[in-house]
C-alpha cells in the first residue's frame, strides 16, 4: 500500500511499474483497502483498461465508484460553506453568517452551468448531509455508499424530525453500503414507521384523503392515466392480479408483449369489459406478526410487492381474507422461519409453503421480487444430484432464474442460510436467507 510520502517521492511511471508485468496490468493486491482520496486517484489515474481481464475491471470499477462518492461528498461540502459565505471578492476575509447566505444557490447554480431548480436542489442536498445527517455525510465521503444512496436516505427521513431521523440513519448505517437503493428505501419505511407509528397513520391518512385518478395526453399522442394516493394493499391485489392474467394469455399463444397484455387488461377492466381466462381472486401476501394483529403491538406489516405498511393496513388487510387463503408462518427471535402452515382453500404443497415463508423475495443479490412471483429453484440442479428439499429450494425471479443457467452465475446455499452467488467473471455476492428487521 502506497503512503504520501511514497507518492510525493516517486513519479507516475516509476509508481506505475509497480504493478506493470509482461502483457497485462496487475493491480495491486490492497486494492480494495486504499481510502479514496489522492492515493488511490494516482493508483487508477495509471491503470490501462485495455490490459485488464474482466475479474479485474469489475475491482477497478468499484474503485471508481468509491472515489466518485468520495469527490461528490467533498464537492457537497464545499457547497455546505459555500451557503454561509458572505460578498467579498478575492481578498476577502475567511468568514461565515450566522445564517444562510438567501443568494448561496445562484452563485453555485452560476459556477455550474445549472438551471436554478437543479441549483436550489444540490444546495438543499448538501445542508441536509453536512447539517441534518452528517453520518451520511462520511458515508459518502469514505466511499461506502453513493450519491443515489446517500439520496434516497436524505429523501426517506425529509419527513421526520431531525431526532427521529438521526435514530433511522444509526439503525441502517451498517447495512447501508450493502444495500440498492430499493431495499434501503423498503427499510428506511418501515423504521419510520416503527420509530412513531402515529405520525405514520397521520401521514398515511391524510395522503389518503386526497386519492384521485390524474389523466394527461402525451407527445406522442398517447394518453396517460394515474391513480394516486391509492390504499397500498388494493394496488398490489390490482397488480397481481393484472400480471397473472397477462401470464395466463401469454402462456395460450398470445402474442402482445407483457406490457401490451397488462395495458389492455387494465383498459377492459375499467371499461367493464369481462376478462376471462385470468384468476378467480386477486392474492394478498401481507406478513404481520401476531401481537400487532390483536391490536397489542403497532409494529409494521410487510406487503409483497410493495413493502411496510402502518399496522392499521396489517389488521384491515387480514380482517378482509374470509374467503382467501391465509398462510401462516412462526418465527424465533432471529427471525426464522421455525413452522408455517396454511388454511385448507386452494393449499400449495407445504415445502413450497415453507420455502416462501422462508424467503419472501427473490434470493438474488439485490433483487426484491416477492417470492410468491418468482420460480422456486433448485440450487444444486436434479440432474447433478441436488434433492427437492428445503435446504435445496429458493425462489429466483424469472430473470435472475435465467442468468443463473445462462449466464451462469453458480449459487451456493452457506451453512448459516445465505446464499453465495458467484459472477462470470469469478466475484462473489452474498444475500441473506433471512428477512431484514
Amino acid at each position: 500500500m502506497f503512503d504520501t510520502d511514497e507518492i510525493n517521492e516517486l513519479t507516475q511511471a516509476e509508481l506505475t511499474g509497480k504493478w506493470v508485468e509482461s502483457d497485462r496490468q496487475v493491480l495491486p493486491d490492497d486494492l480494495e483497502m486504499i481510502p479514496p482520496g489522492l492515493i488511490l486517484a494516482t493508483v487508477l489515474g495509471s491503470v490501462d483498461a485495455s490490459r485488464l481481464n474482466g475479474h479485474h475491471l469489475v475491482r477497478v470499477m468499484k474503485a471508481h465508484a468509491r472515489l466518485e462518492a468520495h469527490f461528490a461528498a467533498e464537492k457537497m461540502s464545499v457547497m455546505a460553506e459555500l451557503a454561509y459565505c458572505p460578498r467579498g471578492g478575492p481578498q476577502a476575509e475567511v468568514v461565515r453568517d450566522p445564517v444562510e447566505v438567501e443568494f448561496a444557490s445562484t452563485e453555485i447554480g452560476t459556477a455550474l452551468h445549472l438551471t436554478r431548480q437543479a441549483a436550489d436542489s444540490q444546495l438543499g442536498f448538501a445542508l441536509q448531509l453536512r447539517e441534518r445527517l452528517p453520518r451520511v455525510w462520511e458515508l459518502l465521503a469514505s466511499g461506502l455508499i453513493d450519491v443515489a444512496r446517500a439520496r434516497t436516505i436524505v429523501d426517506g427521513t425529509d419527513h421526520l424530525s431531525e431526532g427521529t431521523a438521526r435514530q433511522v440513519v444509526e439503525r441502517i448505517i451498517e447495512a447501508a453500503p450493502k444495500l440498492t437503493t430499493g431495499q434501503l428505501w423498503a427499510r428506511i419505511r418501515r423504521l419510520s414507521v416503527e420509530t412513531d407509528p402515529e405520525e405514520a397513520k397521520t401521514r398515511y391518512e391524510e395522503a389518503l384523503s386526497e386519492r384521485r385518478v390524474v389523466s394527461q395526453a402525451s407527445p406522442d399522442g398517447t394518453a396517460d392515466l394515474y391513480g394516486m394516493g391509492l390504499p397500498p394493499e388494493r394496488v398490489v391485489a390490482i397488480t397481481r392480479f393484472l400480471n397473472k392474467t397477462a401470464r395466463t394469455f401469454k402462456a395460450n399463444g398470445d402474442p402482445r408483449t407483457m406490457d401490451q397484455l397488462r395495458a389492455d387488461i387494465y383498459l377492459d377492466l375499467l371499461q367493464g369489459n369481462h376478462v376471462s381466462g385470468g384468476p378467480n381472486r386477486a392474492i394478498v401476501d401481507i406478513t404481520v406478526d401476531l401481537i400487532t394483529l390483536t391490536g397489542l403491538s403497532e409494529t409494521p406489516g410487510e406487503l409483497a410487492g410493495f413493502g411496510p405498511v402502518i399496522a392499521d393496513i396489517a389488521r384491515q388487510v387480514t380482517a378482509e381474507q374470509d374467503n382467501a387463503e391465509w398462510r401462516w408462518a412462526v418465527t424465533d427471535p432471529d427471525n426464522r422461519v421455525v413452522h408455517t402452515g396454511t388454511t385448507t382453500q386452494r393449499p400449495t404443497t407445504a415445502l413450497k409453503r415453507l420455502v416462501q415463508a422462508q424467503h419472501r423475495t427473490c434470493v438474488f443479490p439485490g433483487c426484491r421480487m416477492p417470492s410468491g412471483d418468482c420460480d422456486l429453484d433448485h440450487t444444486i440442479a436434479v440432474k447433478d444430484g441436488g434433492p427437492t428439499t428445503e435446504n435445496n429450494l429458493a425462489p429466483l425471479c424469472r430473470h435472475h432464474h435465467r442468468a443463473k443457467h445462462q449466464a451462469p452465475w453458480k449459487p451456493r446455499r452457506l451453512p448459516n442460510g445465505d446464499h453465495q452467488f458467484t459472477s462470470p467473471l469469478g466475484h462473489t455476492y452474498t444475500t441473506s436467507g433471512i428477512p431484514p428487521p
